[in-house]
């Protein structure tokens, strides 16, 4: 990869998470749980696209993260339907059992 790319994907990154804290910050706090819970169709596609690229990398640092990737995501997507059950759990009566 040349020095030009790398400043690109740089700039690329850091506009990423500028625009996320900015998208973020402006959300009202009744919002976030469905939200976030909304975005773990996103970290199914950051699982895939990882698993994806360490069957395709040749490299140490691609394998390093692409298992990073996966780690992350599916932290995220497990952590995300645990809160989404126990946010739908509030609405159950007292004696309904999950199903």
């Amino acid at each position: 990869m040349d020095a030009q790319t790398t400043v690109f994907l740089l700039f690329i990154l850091m506009l990423s998470v500028f625009l996320g804290i900015e998208l973020i910050s402006r959300v009202p706090s009744q919002l976030h749980t469905p939200l976030m819970s909304g975005s773990n169709a996103i970290s199914g596609i950051t699982i895939v696209g990882a698993v994806l690229s360490l069957s395709s990398g040749n490299e140490t640092m691609t394998a390093i993260l692409g298992t990073a990737a996966v780690a992350c995501a599916t932290v995220n997507v497990v952590g995300g339907y645990l809160v989404t059950d126990r946010m739908l759990a509030m609405f159950r009566k007292k004696g309904q059992g999950k199903g």
